[in-house]
């Protein structure tokens, strides 16, 4: 087993030639058992390879099914990323652990990203945002189980400053947490609040959306709309 320290500020000339990347910052919703088709539907999206560097193994589409299910709400907490279109581009899973789950100890992270959404940093927004709540909920270590060669995921983890241990194809990222303070309540509060007000005008331009294709569809000789839509 190898162990790696997290990532130090590299000195000044090194620092200007590879600049640890900008996290932009998108609005993310915690999600609720409704939400279930919905992350259904993303997880279904996912090709062979990415199911495999995301749950570690090989997965069918009912192990997925299953998975879903599962999904404890009341105890973990799920958080999205959602289009103008309310599809789910991106979505996180913390599944709290210890022997008492009212005052967890520790978390595990997971996340996925479709493939069109890469490149711009949605991966390590869920991270921060995860860490975030699992530090509120006096959560000391945050813990990502990834394969080796997921490196997208262990270099999130590297630059938020956890130790990775790794052990032939698997890697195990341990990221210590600040105890929680006024600031970072104030912080999960004001991000709530922004995601909730960004899904409720994604939410009406959608209907708004659906209500003008349905008039532009009876129109005198517009065409009929596709199948399945």
């Amino acid at each position: 087993m190898t162990v790696e320290t997290p990532l130090e500020k590299p000195p000044a000339s090194q620092s200007d030639r590879s600049p640890r990347p900008q996290v932009r910052w998108y609005p993310v919703r915690a999600l609720a058992p409704r939400h279930r088709p919905r992350i259904l539907t993303h997880l279904l999206a996912l090709d062979e390879r990415d199911r495999y560097l995301r749950f570690g193994h090989a997965v069918s589409d009912a192990h997925i099914a299953r998975y879903v299910d599962q999904l404890d709400f009341d105890r973990d907490e799920v958080f999205g990323v959602f289009n103008r279109r309310l599809d789910l581009v991106a979505m996180c899973h913390l599944a709290y652990q210890g022997h008492d789950l009212s005052r967890p100890t520790s978390a595990e992270f997971g996340v996925s990203v479709l493939p069109r959404m890469r490149g711009r940093g949605l991966g390590a927004r869920l991270f921060d945002l995860a860490t975030l709540h699992a530090r509120n909920r006096g959560v000391d270590t945050l813990i990502v189980y990834a394969l080796t060669e997921n490196t997208t995921m262990l270099r999130i983890a590297r630059n938020a400053g956890a130790v990775l241990e790794r052990e032939g194809a698997e890697a195990t990222a341990r990221l210590k947490l600040p105890k929680e303070d006024f600031a970072s309540r104030l912080e999960e509060l004001v991000e709530t609040q922004a995601a909730e007000v960004d899904y409720s005008f994604k939410r009406q331009a959608h209907q708004l959306d659906n209500v003008l294709q349905r008039l532009r569809e009876s129109l005198p000789g517009s065409p009929p709309s596709a199948p399945g839509k």
